[in-house]
C-alpha cells in the first residue's frame, strides 16, 4: 500500500506562483511514475503533469511553459512548480503514483483569484 501526502498550496493572485510537494511511501517496488492531476468544481479530474524515474515529462497543454514538474528519487518526492497562474487553474491538485496499481493523495486546494 502507497501513501501519499500533499503540501503546498493555498491561494494565489492571477500571475503568481505556488510550489506543491507530495511525498511517498509504503511502496515495496520502485515507483516509476509519479505527478499531478487536478479536479475544479464540476469537472472531471485531469491530467496535470507526470514524470517517470527518469525524468521523461508530460504535461497538459494547458500548463505547458507554466508548470515544472520534477522528482527526488532517493526521497520519493514528486513537486510541482506553478507559475503565471490563472484564475482557470483554480482547483484541487492531487498526487498521483503508478506501482502495481494506481494511488492518490488526499488533495490540496489551489486558489487563484482574478
Amino acid at each position: 500500500q502507497v501513501q501519499l501526502v500533499e503540501s503546498g498550496g493555498g491561494l494565489v493572485q492571477a500571475g503568481g506562483s505556488l510550489s506543491l510537494s507530495c511525498a511517498a511511501s509504503g511502496s515495496r517496488f520502485s515507483i516509476n511514475t509519479m505527478g499531478w492531476y487536478r479536479q475544479a468544481p464540476g469537472k472531471q479530474r485531469e491530467l496535470v503533469a507526470l514524470i517517470t524515474r527518469g525524468g521523461s515529462t508530460n504535461y497538459a497543454d494547458s500548463v505547458k511553459g507554466r508548470f515544472t514538474i520534477s522528482r527526488d528519487n532517493a526521497k520519493n518526492m514528486v513537486y510541482l512548480q506553478m507559475t503565471s497562474l490563472r484564475p482557470e487553474d483554480t482547483a484541487v491538485y492531487y498526487c498521483y503514483t503508478y506501482v502495481r496499481g494506481e494511488y492518490w493523495g488526499q488533495g490540496t486546494q489551489v486558489t487563484v483569484s482574478a
